[in-house]
């Protein structure tokens, strides 16, 4: 059983909602509704997010991307589709039932922090603790420990206005952490920070995910972020789903026309590894190559490429080999998509 599962989502806001879905589900825009008293957020999404992945949704503003986080935690209700988690219909949960999944399963991370004002940092890390009825020696243990994690040690104390902005999203994330949930929903977390902050704060967060294996739902709408931290990347369009894939996946096999533009301006070399490029081949013996590791990035390949007129040999986890790289080929994948439309070196 996946985590999320997400099946002919749609959330469409005004008098007639019903009605726009029949109408949006025969695939036309939503820019041609009939009823213009209504505006289509998300049309017909169906995804599946698994255990301990980091599933990125991206999408320019107005895609329905932050709509469609709001429906996964049950802020609002879908118009029409289903969404469960784990084994809980969402739409079957009212009232108590439903803000018992939230505390228990679920923790949001904002991309403006959310946080108190006049409590310390430890007190705002034990909030969601608090409403949950532990009693204050719990609580503030757990803070401790998700406090620790982020590298926020010694602030305990302090209030948030003493704090940096980046430690203040670090506050955020130890809060959700501190929750214990297995699934964390990250509106645009990191967006409001200086690209030297955010950056670390990415870092950070793979770091956290190799020992803690959450389940992560995060949002953004830059592409290079999207790749970094994405096992996997949903690109949203005008409240629609057009492609999901890793980011390799995207970079190689863009759906249309507008992902292709999309990813036109992404540092490839930071994405692509020897595996994603590789030719299938099959050796009995490899010993005359120079062999690479299949996830070797694409920028550690030009020195090996460079020193010998053979193909590099790329050999999988039990060192067999599974493909062989050309230096012309590793040169195509940094200036060319896959349906050979050139690109300039710079993309």
């Amino acid at each position: 059983m996946s985590a999320i599962e997400v099946e002919s989502l749609y959330k469409v806001f005004g008098k007639g909602a019903k009605n726009a879905v029949k109408d949006l589900s025969t695939g036309i825009h939503r820019g041609e509704l009939q009823n213009k008293k209504v505006t289509a957020a998300v049309i017909d999404a169906t995804f599946t997010v698994e255990d301990a992945e980091i599933f990125v949704v991206m999408g320019l503003s107005g895609s329905g991307k932050s709509t469609l986080l709001r429906m996964l935690n049950g802020l609002l209700p879908p118009t029409d589709g289903s969404i469960r988690i784990g084994d809980a219909e969402l739409g079957d949960l009212k009232g108590k039932a439903l803000r018992e999944l939230r505390q228990q399963r679920l923790s949001m991370v904002f991309q403006h922090f959310a946080l108190l004002p006049h409590r310390s940092v430890l007190d705002n890390v034990a909030f969601g603790l608090e409403i949950r009825g532990l009693t204050k020696e719990e609580r503030r243990e757990k803070a401790r420990e998700a406090v620790e994690m982020v590298g926020l040690s010694g602030w305990e104390d302090k209030l948030p206005a003493q704090l940096s902005g980046g430690m203040q999203q670090r506050v955020g994330l130890a809060r959700a952490l501190a929750a214990d949930t297995d699934i964390l929903l990250m509106d645009e977390a990191f967006s409001a920070l200086d690209p030297l902050i955010r950056q670390e704060m990415q870092d950070q967060l793979l770091e956290l995910q190799k020992s803690l294996g959450k389940t992560i739902v995060f949002i953004t709408h830059d592409l290079n972020e999207a790749m970094k931290i994405g096992d996997r990347i949903a690109i949203m369009r005008d409240g629609r789903v057009i492609q999901i894939g890793t980011a390799e996946d995207i970079l190689l096999r863009p759906a249309d026309e507008y992902v292709s533009e999309f990813i036109a301006d992404v540092d490839r070399s930071r994405v692509l590894t020897a595996e994603s490029i590789m030719e299938p081949a099959k050796l009995a013996d490899t010993g005359e190559f120079a062999t690479v590791g299949a996830d070797t990035p694409v920028t550690e390949l030009f020195e090996p490429a460079a020193s010998s007129d053979d193909p590099l040999v790329v050999v999988g986890k039990d060192d067999d080999a599974i493909g062989m790289i050309t230096q012309q080929r590793i040169l195509e994948s940094l200036t060319t998509d896959d349906a050979g439309e050139e690109r300039s070196p710079e993309a």
